[in-house]
């Protein structure tokens, strides 16, 4: 008779996820706490002549929504928005109104073009980042000049560059979030 540790070792590849199940907390709840959390980052002290730090909330947003296609739903943007704005300095609304259209519209981009690659990805997510940012400084009421507008790009190129930085942390948190446990009886 084989003992109950030796049988455990002697199982096949796929004996293992037998009568496991997913998280419902880790599921549902990953995507929508780092978006928080990284609505949080303008609170941490940083002192910055210009602004420099990539707006991660709408960022985070921006990649789960890219990486995993409706995991989020279309209401998503009103509380992630409405979140955003409490903690980043924008009008109370800004937020709310820029998440909601952004998920409104790769929504709309996936139903017209259903193909999919990274570059892709990438290119949507700059267009919308750059669309953010100066809807943004428009939002904030600042005088629009030619120095104000140009203030805006070492922001928008460092938060294009951070994407598939980004795309990678939510790739690893996606396979965290669907970690399989064992089922207690």
């Amino acid at each position: 008779m084989i003992s109950s540790s030796n049988s455990r070792a002697h199982r096949d590849a796929y004996g293992s996820q037998i009568n496991r199940d997913h998280l419902p907390i880790l599921v549902y709840g990953i995507p929508w706490l780092t978006i928080i959390l990284a609505s949080l980052v303008p609170m941490v002290p940083f002192i910055a002549l210009a602004p420099i730090l990539p707006p991660l909330g709408y960022l985070f947003l921006l990649t789960w929504r890219l990486v995993r296609p409706g995991l989020l739903p279309l209401w998503a943007g009103l509380p992630l928005g409405a979140f955003d704005d409490l903690f980043s300095g924008q009008p109370f609304g800004s937020g709310i109104f820029l998440f909601s259209v952004t998920l409104l519209s790769i929504e709309a981009i996936e139903i017209r073009f259903p193909w999919r690659n990274f570059l892709l990805d990438w290119f949507t997510a700059s267009l919308a980042l750059s669309v953010y940012l100066y809807a943004c400084f428009l939002f904030s009421g600042a005088q629009l000049t030619s120095i104000q507008l140009r203030l805006i790009l070492p922001q928008l190129l460092l938060s294009i560059v951070l994407f598939p930085i980004i795309a990678r942390i939510v790739a690893l948190l996606d396979r965290f979030r669907l970690m399989r446990i064992r089922k207690v009886r």
